[in-house]
């Protein structure tokens, strides 16, 4: 379980001191969680909270009981985060394999990365040698994340908008990929996104806006909601 208590994050200092968080407080431990919100309302910076590559200005952090709030992103992932970025990180040297080795903590053989590649769509004799370079795709790219993270194992994986930067054959081919994660996955998915076919496979949704939790709960209470109100800022937009 995940929990959060009273998290802050500020920026600036004095007059121009702004709260990015403010004051959210959570508790979650469903497998699937979607946060969503406006843009700039708080929801990267939080999971960037949450994985450590930020730290709050007051809060607490707790994982399964611990407190986790002053362990580095190192300690965090040998605790159990994996953090999968908005933009995947291209490495020119790396290949599929080592990156696979590298997240599984042990050389991967082809059999094993055949076995995680192909829960991402991908067939392993056409990536297992190929470098995590300019040559691959984002949705290439996503599904690769998406396989180490899969090989890491860990019993919390959080995504940042998914489905940034990649075309609409490619994001088909990712909600397939986490609807199979919803089924097998051991841990929780934390994702980050506007998409309401992502929302439509959470068990938890999570609204956050002005840097504030602004509604939580099971998706059948929270998507109605937000559809609507979609609906109706369309209606206004064409009056």
């Amino acid at each position: 379980m995940l929990q959060l208590e009273h998290i802050t994050y500020e920026v600036g200092e004095g007059e121009l001191k702004k709260k990015i968080l403010d004051d959210v407080t959570l508790a979650l431990d469903e497998r699937f969680v979607a946060f969503t919100g406006p843009n700039g309302g708080g929801k990267s910076t939080l999971a960037k909270v949450i994985a450590g590559i930020i730290a709050p200005t007051s809060g607490k952090i707790y994982l399964n009981g611990e407190d986790i709030t002053s362990l580095s992103v190192t300690e965090r992932a040998q605790k159990g985060i994996s953090y999968a970025f908005q933009q995947p990180v291209r490495f020119k040297g790396i290949t599929v394999r080592d990156l696979i080795s590298l997240a599984a903590g042990k050389t991967a053989k082809v059999a094993d990365a055949c076995a995680y590649l192909s829960q991402v769509g991908l067939c392993a004799r056409d990536y297992i040698d190929r470098e995590v370079d300019a040559s691959l795709s984002g949705g290439e790219l996503k599904r690769i994340e998406i396989a180490t993270v899969l090989a890491r194992g860990t019993s919390l994986s959080v995504f940042d908008e998914p489905e940034a930067g990649i075309d609409l054959w490619s994001f088909g081919n990712l909600i397939n990929v986490f609807e199979k994660m919803h089924e097998k996955v051991q841990g929780s998915i934390l994702i980050i996104s506007h998409q309401e076919r992502i929302l439509n496979i959470a068990d938890k949704i999570v609204v956050i806006a002005d840097g504030k939790v602004q509604n939580v709960g099971a998706k059948e209470d929270i998507l109605p909601k937000l559809l609507a109100a979609k609906t109706c800022q369309v209606l206004e937009d064409k009056m």
